[in-house]
């Protein structure tokens, strides 16, 4: 086990969508995410981190092994600022919310966390570190 931490992070990560169109709306009104498209494959970058994006079309194979159906991603982004605030995006943008904000853990520790899903039916949270 290595005593200092290795140089390493999350770059991006894949999830699956049936429907791009209706997707792209979703990612770039919600999260505020570029939409990128090259030689076939979308893209959402969000901050640092990106999303691939599989969908109709484009057949995953070899690199998925078994490629995760539309509806079966469940992914966790940092809001930075009180969760109050991520709460009110989503009833804006009329996102029905899952679960209201509730104490999680995540990647820095202690957070406070409200839960909702894209078109597709995977399930997303915003988790806020920040104090209300």
């Amino acid at each position: 086990m290595p005593t200092t931490p290795l140089p390493v992070s999350l770059d991006h990560c894949v999830i699956h969508v049936s429907d791009r169109v209706r997707s792209d709306a979703f990612y770039r009104d919600v999260f505020g995410a570029e939409l990128i498209a090259l030689a076939g494959v979308h893209m959402y970058r969000i901050g640092a981190q990106q999303l691939n994006v599989h969908g109709p079309g484009l057949d995953a194979k070899p690199v998925a092994r078994l490629p995760v159906p539309p509806g079966g991603s469940d992914l966790c982004f940092e809001w930075r600022a009180p969760i109050a605030d991520a709460v009110a995006h989503l009833q804006r943008l009329n996102v029905p919310i899952e679960i209201m904000p509730s104490r999680r853990s995540g990647a820095r520790g202690s957070g406070t966390s409200v839960y909702f899903r894209d078109p597709d039916g995977s399930l997303l949270e915003f988790i806020s570190y920040v104090r209300d």
